[in-house]
């Protein structure tokens, strides 16, 4: 059944139908973020005005997890959640969020995938959310899949440069001669295209999936919440760049406002997938769309 999730709550797994096109956000746990905290430059006046967005201790939901892209039976999977881990989350020593993580191999057993079937993984960036199943135990989770990570994204680290956010230890050493480099443009996967969208990292990519006419862009963090649509300079405290993540979010909103276009925004509480418009004002909004229901959160904050 199809229906329409709360953004307040954490992201059930679910599913959505386009063309010839499967796909499934397989969740791997939950996150919450302080809104103060992950969200400096948004007025506290407007959470308090909306208190539908926020769950009922005032933070805001964000789910981990990766977008699996199932077409005539080969599969792609978009970043790889964040990983067993529960406990704090933050930059520096003070955290702004936590997390319970670690979901995606039973999820990814419940809909009958093997990781081995997984024939690519296209990394949006390397933040540990995002690649947390990269690797286990020193080897790839997904044996045989292609690593896709930007040329813009692992130049820093070619370079020994390091990158706030980024745990070089965990995600950048165990990648090295693991992963291909993919630029702007390019075709990474059958109907599957980059796009460079830096600023959140420097080299943070987008994914655009066709199908016939239609077509869903995954985003990773150039959003980290629905309000940054409407107000792209309200910006997350991860950014590195806040004049290129500005920069993103205005070419992703146009992207995104062309017709027969889906998003996908994994940090989306219950409301992953969904498509911009505009209101009365002409301002762009998130509008989410109903999403098969498959099962309900594998764990909650």
């Amino acid at each position: 059944m199809s229906e329409l999730g709360l953004l307040s709550d954490q992201s059930a797994v679910r599913r959505l139908e386009l063309g010839e096109l499967r796909l499934t956000y397989v969740v791997d746990g939950a996150m919450v973020m302080d809104t103060a905290g992950f969200f400096p430059s948004v007025p506290g006046e407007y959470w308090r005005e909306h208190p539908d967005l926020v769950d009922a201790a005032g933070r805001i939901a964000m789910s981990a997890g990766g977008l699996l892209v199932e077409r005539d039976g080969r599969k792609l999977l978009i970043d790889a959640g964040l990983g067993p881990y529960t406990g704090p989350l933050g930059v520096g020593e003070k955290p702004f969020g936590a997390a319970d993580c670690g979901s995606m191999p039973a999820m990814l057993a419940e809909l009958g995938v093997d990781p081995g079937e997984v024939e690519a993984v296209a990394y949006t960036h390397l933040h540990v959310d995002h690649v947390g199943w990269a690797f286990k135990d020193g080897a790839k989770f997904f044996p045989n899949a292609r690593y896709l990570v930007g040329v813009e994204e692992w130049a820093p680290h070619e370079h020994g440069i390091a990158v706030p956010g980024v745990l070089v230890d965990h995600t950048v050493v165990p990648m090295r001669g693991n992963h291909e480099l993919i630029r702007e443009g390019e075709e990474v996967w059958p109907g599957v295209h980059a796009i460079v969208t830096p600023g959140h990292t420097p080299g943070h990519a987008s994914f655009i999936v066709e199908s016939g006419g239609d077509r869903i862009i995954a985003f990773g963090d150039v959003f980290h919440a629905p309000v940054q649509i409407t107000y792209p300079a309200w910006g997350s405290a991860p950014d590195i760049d806040a004049d290129g993540v500005l920069a993103a979010r205005q070419r992703l909103v146009g992207e995104l406002s062309r017709p027969g276009t889906l998003g996908f925004g994994a940090h989306f509480g219950d409301q992953a997938f969904g498509r911009v418009v505009r209101d009365e004002a002409g301002a762009a909004v998130w509008e989410p769309v109903p999403a098969e229901f498959v099962r309900a959160a594998p764990r909650a904050l």
